[in-house]
């Protein structure tokens, strides 16, 4: 058997990640994720695959973020008729997921056309909330730590990664004629201290690994913290102003919501109304009660409901568009946490329209911000932001806070990889920046001696020959 691996996504960038796995004549995709963030890099999801998407036969998910998940409706839309491979957990995320990002897409579509900002007479979204729902027919989910045969020659393991809720790494097994190899991914890795989710599991062996590297080149301690929030929400509250923080609905509202709730329970901030801004944050609020056997919060039944920290009476969930609407009205202090983390979407454009003008305001940034996105641009200190075709001024404060990310930092990707008994024959940094990842690179070899390889978008690497 001859395997081969190639590069779809994911490769010298942060997103769009993609792999496909070649055994022989069989093709397997690894992730199926939207490239984000960049202009160059957005452009890329229009673009037809190098492969026939009727060619493929499986599609495994490491987890549910769009940057993993949000090409498979276009996918579909082209041609794929496979299985699609995931988690309990995952397959629920991606429920909620896909279908919001079918709802932007769309949404995004009608703005352009309407504002006459799309260079396209009639834009069309990348995919549809039709071709979303298409996918969840295809898939089959299973626990972590089972064995899945999905052909007489590969079988693989979904391990926990700790990154979000349902996340794996995959221990892919190959049996060959007369060996077997071990190729792993890791996805995204998570943190080793997070309040809410467990620690990635370790793993001793494998021959081929494809590590992430987000986060390659720093460190994110996560002791400042709530010293941080407790300036942040101190200097606001004295501000008369809102706190308004772009988060990701999936991990990062969730640990905010902890963060918030424990410092107002020790009274080290004052407890202000929290307001949740994203029907998709507060759909996936329930599944973390609902999974809480995977997690770490503690869920207590009333009256046939699970009851948690996410049911403080100060918090409130944002279900209509009109109770968003009528966020923008509030002139005390308040916090207000909305999607999308990078500012590309979703109700946070309408805040930034609201909110990024007025001078007693707060946006703080809790998370990575991809080099291309709203979020960067303000973090980086642009005077103005362009939404929905015009060009919003930015008067107001601006905060970042470190150590939130779900992504483990650099000392926790050498912790992980230190756990491997001996180097793996071939290590492909993925998911990164180049710059993050030559750094990193550094570091392995430094730490580990282990040498590794940064891969060329679309490139092709014969992993097996004769297996």
């Amino acid at each position: 058997m001859n395997v081969r691996l190639k590069f779809l996504g994911a490769a010298k960038s942060v997103t769009g990640s993609k792999y496909q796995l070649e055994l022989d004549n069989r093709k397997i995709l690894i992730d199926c994720g939207l490239f984000q963030g960049a202009k160059e890099l957005r452009l890329r999801n229009w673009d037809h695959l190098p492969v026939k998407p009727a060619e493929i036969d499986y599609i495994i998910i490491t987890h549910a973020h769009i940057d993993h998940t949000g090409y498979l409706p276009r996918i579909l839309r082209d041609g794929f008729r496979g299985r699609i491979i995931c988690t309990h957990a995952t397959e629920a995320l991606m429920k909620i997921m896909l279908k919001d990002a079918a709802k932007l897409q769309e949404e995004e579509a009608i703005f352009a056309f309407k504002r006459g900002y799309s260079k396209h007479k009639k834009p069309e979204p990348l995919f549809t909330e039709a071709d979303a729902l298409a996918v969840l027919d295809l898939v089959e989910s299973y626990p972590l730590e089972k064995k899945i045969e999905i052909l007489p020659s590969l079988s693989i393991i979904f391990h926990n990664a700790g990154h979000i809720l349902g996340s794996s790494f995959i221990e892919a097994r190959i049996k060959g004629r007369s060996q077997e190899k071990v190729v792993v991914f890791s996805g995204d890795l998570g943190r080793y201290d997070d309040p809410l989710m467990y620690p990635p599991v370790a793993i001793k062996d494998a021959d081929v690994l494809l590590i992430e590297s987000t986060y390659g080149d720093r460190i994110n301690p996560m002791q400042k913290i709530e010293d941080d929030l407790i300036a942040i929400v101190q200097e606001a509250h004295k501000n008369n102003g809102a706190i308004v923080i772009p988060a990701f609905a999936v991990g990062r509202t969730q640990n905010l919501i902890y963060y918030f709730h424990k410092l107002m329970e020790s009274k080290s901030i004052p407890t202000l109304p929290i307001y949740i801004d994203s029907p998709m944050a507060i759909r996936v609020t329930d599944l973390y009660e609902s999974y809480h056997d995977i997690n770490k919060i503690e869920v207590r039944h009333e009256l046939g409901k699970h009851l948690s920290l996410f049911d403080a009476p100060n918090i409130h969930y944002c279900n209509t568009q009109e109770m968003s609407k009528s966020l923008n009205a509030i002139k005390n202090s308040c916090i207000i946490i909305s999607a999308s983390g990078m500012c590309t979407g979703g109700r946070i454009l309408h805040h930034l329209v609201h909110r990024l003008p007025r001078e007693n305001d707060t946006f703080l940034f809790a998370g990575y911000q991809a080099e291309g996105t709203r979020g960067r641009d303000i973090l980086e200190g642009s005077k103005s932001i362009r939404v929905f075709g015009e060009d919003i001024p930015v008067r107001c404060h601006v905060r970042e806070v470190h150590g939130l990310s779900a992504h483990a930092d650099q000392s926790e990707l050498l912790q992980w990889l230190g756990n491997f008994k001996k180097a793996p024959k071939m290590i492909f940094m993925t998911h990164g920046e180049e710059q993050v990842m030559i750094n990193f690179a550094k570091s392995i070899e430094e730490k580990l001696g282990w040498k590794t390889i940064i891969p060329e978008y679309l490139e092709s690497v014969k992993l097996f020959q004769g297996i």
